[in-house]
């Protein structure tokens, strides 16, 4: 009976070890994704110039979804219909995601249009609880912004800028349930891998004329660069990271992601906050965090 009750005990021992392993290892996934990405959206800033939005974000796509494709080798002709929608689906909502996005930081800075880009699936994650106290939340982000957009002395950006964040904002929200989805119905990186050459497609109307003409050597290899940082390797990490722990606790971990753009604005772009700035950034950081907390079950 004792040794029964020993090797049951070891068992539960080696099950939450696992468990705790596999969010542990999903949570370090996560921090560099974000790192990834807003580092990768930082030193996009020359493309940007360069290429214009559409064109960097269109380049990114293709170099991308090239080099998953040979990484991946998808098998195409073998997906069923609903593999294919939701591929299709979340391709043109990264397409889109990605070029409101790029657009969004040529206009105004990094902290703001992530902080504004969070609105989305903050908003989405507390409407669906209907008319409860989980609204806070997304006043208290709302807030937050408002104090990131005044830099002491005056408003900062535009409302160009501002409507394209908040366009990247909805795709976010909309990404975030798909790739959940893509990573339960695709085997490994090959729903991921599809969605990226649909995206590639979806933006080539938009960015192609505009990038192929001004590009060279060294522009070839600065976009493969910066593919893999975004979005090849976010998008990988993150999808890894959703098959590995709960969805609340990868929105969680998500909440840092205003901090780290506005460390990546500070250090690559030297767009410097003031106090006022810096506590937005906290509240919309903590209103992310404590709308995920509270929708746990």
């Amino acid at each position: 009976m004792e040794e029964r009750a020993n090797a049951g005990a070891g068992t539960l021992t080696v099950e939450a070890s696992a468990a705790f392993g596999g969010v542990a290892t999903g949570g370090l996934m996560c921090l560099l994704s974000m790192s990834s990405i807003q580092f990768g959206a930082a030193l996009s800033s020359s493309a940007i110039s360069t290429y214009g939005p559409a064109g960097a974000s269109w380049l990114r796509l293709a170099f991308a979804a090239i080099i998953l494709a040979l990484v991946v080798r998808p098998r195409i002709v073998s997906y069923n219909r609903a593999q294919w929608t939701s591929a299709l689906v979340l391709g043109v909502t990264t397409a889109l995601m990605t070029m409101s996005f790029f657009a969004a930081i040529e206009r105004i800075p990094l902290g703001l249009a992530v902080a504004i880009d969070f609105l989305g699936p903050l908003s989405v994650a507390t409407i669906g609880y209907g008319l409860s106290r989980r609204l806070l939340w997304p006043l208290i982000a709302a807030l937050g912004v408002l104090a990131l957009a005044h830099d002491g002395e005056g408003w900062v950006g535009d409302i160009g800028g501002i409507v394209f964040a908040l366009g990247a904002g909805t795709g976010w929200a909309i990404y975030i349930v798909l790739t959940k989805k893509i990573g339960a119905s695709f085997k490994g990186l090959e729903g991921l891998s599809i969605s990226l050459m649909v995206a590639a497609l979806v933006a080539t109307p938009f960015g192609f004329a505009g990038a192929v003409s001004k590009l060279d050597a060294y522009g070839l290899v600065e976009m493969a660069g910066l593919a893999i940082l975004v979005p090849l390797l976010p998008y990988t990490l993150e999808l890894i990271a959703l098959r590995r722990m709960p969805t609340a606790s990868f929105g969680i971990l998500m909440s840092l992601e205003p901090a780290i753009a506005a460390l990546a604005g500070f250090v690559i772009l030297a767009q410097p906050m003031t106090l006022l700035q810096t506590a937005g950034t906290a509240l919309v950081v903590a209103a992310s965090a404590g709308a995920t907390f509270s929708a746990r079950p």
